[in-house]
């Protein structure tokens, strides 16, 4: 690995440049020790560079109504300060984008994946008609900031990881007669928390100077999977449903008003199971390379599902997160991109109505 030298927010000593398939080009990877700085991340210290990702400023008074019938989340109910996720879905009910969503008191942040802006802004814009709203790509003028502290910064626009994320039980997201959002979590395998928040991009270095400690994204992606958290580009396809990968409460709220997908969010959640549940894999340690994501995930050399995103991991070695078929169970030797493993942890885990 090199040295960066052209990332636009800085170059520190012992920064390394992330692999070419990595998501997050142009921020580091790790400072030289990237087990260390995962333990650094849990112990609540440290400081992630996340100045790749994009930054929407939604304004207008429409702002949160507007949004509020277009994705899953319910913006009517949510308080200056208040931050979580929404989803945008296909008419069939499918994952589209994933936004995470912050609410000031003028106007609500969307941070996307750069590979997504366009496409969501051209989808928001389509969508405007009459609504008094004005959508504005801010990237170039604000930077985020990962560290492990659960708490809204006092002075900058702040995401907080969801409590699921760090086990703790869904609440205020709905109910229906298919029960409430906790059925779709059995227990997650670690703990992801902290926050993202929004500093003005000139002042990018100040911050990262005064940190304790620097932090790659692979510490932070590493604590991400072995949690079962998803990430859009990696984690779900044009077939995944939110039931699938534990969004139901966590970006989708069971008892709000007409968005688009909402039909098939509706009769999966009260009347079946979907077809495919999110899992932890864990790959034989021997191996010197990780599999590429979208490989197939096999048992018995049939196919059972799809690897995402894969890391190594200080405590758990090497792992992925795959889509695999609802049918299969928890230990079972899998191979996947012809590396061996076992699928150790089912992460979603719709249980009957009757249960």
């Amino acid at each position: 690995m090199n040295l960066i030298s052209n990332s636009p927010s800085f170059v520190k000593p012992g920064a390394i440049a992330p692999p070419e398939n990595s998501l997050d080009q142009g921020v580091p990877w790790h400072y030289g020790d990237p087990l260390r700085e995962q333990l650094n991340l849990i112990e609540k210290r440290g400081l992630v560079d996340l100045s790749h990702l994009s930054v929407l400023q939604i304004t207008g008074e429409d702002r949160a109504t507007f949004l509020h019938s277009l994705t899953s989340a319910h913006f009517l109910r949510a308080k200056e300060k208040d931050s979580f996720i929404t989803l945008i879905l296909s008419p069939h009910g499918h994952i589209e984008h994933l936004l995470k969503v912050i609410i000031d008191k003028e106007k609500i942040w969307l941070i996307v994946e750069p590979s997504a802006k366009e496409l969501i802004i051209k989808y928001l814009n389509s969508m405007i008609f009459m609504s008094k709203i004005e959508i504005f790509d801010v990237s170039k003028e604000y930077a985020v900031l990962f560290d492990g502290k659960h708490e809204v910064h006092q002075d900058l626009p702040t995401w907080l990881t969801p409590d699921n994320f760090a086990n703790k039980p869904i609440v205020d997201a709905g109910f229906s007669a298919g029960g409430d959002p906790n059925k779709y979590i059995k227990t997650r395998p670690a703990i992801y928390e902290g926050r993202e928040y929004l500093v003005k991009r000139n002042e990018l270095d100040l911050y990262l100077d005064q940190a304790d400690e620097l932090v790659g994204t692979w510490a932070l992606e590493a604590i991400r999977v072995a949690a079962g958290v998803v990430r859009e580009g990696l984690d779900f396809d044009h077939k995944t449903l939110p039931h699938e990968v534990g969004l139901i409460g966590n970006a989708v709220h069971l008892e709000k008003g007409c968005y688009r997908g909402q039909e098939t969010v509706a009769r999966v959640h009260n009347l079946g199971r979907p077809p495919r549940k999110l899992a932890l894999l864990h790959l034989d340690g021997f191996a010197e390379r990780l599999p590429k994501v979208g490989s197939a995930v096999n048992l018995a050399e049939l196919p059972i599902g799809i690897s995402g995103s894969a890391v190594r991991h200080y405590e758990f070695g090497p792992i992925a997160l795959a889509l695999v078929k609802s049918k299969i169970s928890e230990g079972a030797e899998i191979e996947v991109d012809s590396i061996a493993g076992s699928l150790q942890e089912l992460i979603s885990l719709v249980r009957d109505i009757k249960e």
